[in-house]
Parts: structure tokens; C-alpha cells; sequence
């Protein structure tokens, strides 16, 4: 009697459906808000989740289990609004020691994409685009606060860059649930597909900053 609660119990952190499964809605405000607020929560699975449970809103997944889509989005816009509002006040009340307590390589790379960001687009443009790159949408919101960039102005362009994020996200899962049938067959490929494409800006940069040290190294 004891297996099943126990294997109730055993979420996995990393897997959207099983985040999903265990927590539904609430569940995704929570990880939106940790993944986005809170350095420990770079891990999580932002996109994929946002996504999944778009499709999951269709009722399409094995298992029976739906979503309603009205209170995911406005429950995802305010676990990414609130937790990015949170990192940003975290990081201008304790600087750069929180980085400093890190001992993990690819935050730190992290910070350093949103280092380059911000230095490259400015204030606005960056915080809109981090919010596609994962690791560096985590960081950069106590980097902001840390580096003094204006409360309005990060406020203005989190909530813009949030709402697309995640209403976006939510949206195309939805919509393609909706269009194609039996779409539950594919949910791992998509997932993978959206996990990938996630990373496609950070890979872009990480391709620009190696040119650009390479030229100057030859300059």
C-alpha cells in the first residue's frame, strides 16, 4: 500500500509533465517564479513547462489530465512577473556576493551572457531578450539590480518581456494541441524541440563572443 503514495510523491524537478502532473497550475507560477527570482532555480524547466502545459490546456495528454487555459495565463504571467521583480530587489539589496556564493560553472557563464547583453543591447532590449535564454533569465534579474539599472526601467521592460514569454509560450502549445490531433504522440519531440530552440540565442552568443576574441587576438 505504501508504493503508490511513495511513487506519488517522487517528482521530478527537470520533467515538465511530471511537474505538471503533481502541481498543475499552481505548480507552474511556483517554478516560474523560483526559476526567474531565485539563482537556485536555473535548473528548472521554464520553456518546456510553459509549453507542455499549453498543450495540456487541449486535453490531449495520455492520462486524462487537462489544464484550464485562462488560469495558466494568468497564473505563469504572475509567477514570471513577481519572480523576476524579486531577483531584481535581491540583487540591489546584496550586490554580487550572490554570485560570489556560487560554486556552479554554468551560472557564472550565465552572468556573463548577461553581463554581454546588457552591455551590448542596453537596458531595455536585454532584459526583453533574456527571458528567451535559459540560465541567463535567471541571472540576469539580480545582475540588474546589482549593476543599479533604474527600477522603472527594468520594471517597464520585465513585465513587457514577461507577458511574452510566458502568455507565448503557453499560447503555442495551446494552439498547436488544437491543430493537430493526437498531438500527445509527439510531446517528448516537441518538448526536446522547444528546450533547443531555447538555447539557440545563448549559442549565438556564446559563437559571437568566441569570434570577437579570436579577432582581437589576431589584431
Amino acid at each position: 500500500m505504501a508504493a503508490p503514495a511513495t511513487s506519488q510523491l517522487a517528482v521530478n524537478p527537470l520533467s515538465a509533465q511530471s511537474l505538471l502532473s503533481a502541481f498543475g497550475v499552481l505548480g507552474v507560477g511556483v517554478v516560474l517564479f523560483a526559476e526567474t527570482g531565485l539563482l537556485i532555480g536555473f535548473f528548472l524547466p521554464g520553456d518546456s513547462l510553459l509549453f507542455t502545459a499549453g498543450l495540456l490546456c487541449t486535453g490531449t495528454a495520455p492520462g486524462g489530465l487537462r489544464l484550464s487555459l485562462t488560469p495558466l495565463l494568468l497564473v505563469a504571467a504572475a509567477g514570471a512577473l513577481a519572480g523576476s521583480q524579486c531577483g531584481y530587489v535581491i540583487g540591489r539589496k546584496a550586490g554580487g556576493a550572490l554570485l560570489g556564493r556560487s560554486d556552479s560553472p554554468r551560472l557564472h557563464q550565465g552572468a556573463r551572457r548577461a553581463e554581454e547583453l546588457l552591455e551590448r543591447y542596453g537596458h531595455a532590449k536585454a532584459i526583453v531578450l533574456a527571458r528567451f535564454v535559459p540560465v541567463v533569465r535567471t541571472v540576469l534579474n539580480p545582475l540588474a539590480g546589482a549593476l543599479g539599472v533604474p527600477v522603472r526601467t527594468f520594471t517597464v521592460w520585465q513585465v513587457a518581456g514577461g507577458l511574452v514569454w510566458s502568455t507565448g509560450l503557453a499560447l503555442a502549445g495551446y494552439a498547436l494541441g488544437s491543430s493537430i490531433p493526437n498531438v500527445d504522440h509527439y510531446l517528448l519531440p516537441m518538448v526536446a524541440l522547444i528546450v533547443a530552440l531555447s538555447l539557440v540565442p545563448l549559442a549565438a552568443e556564446l559563437s559571437r563572443s568566441r569570434r570577437a576574441r579570436a579577432k582581437e587576438a589576431r589584431g
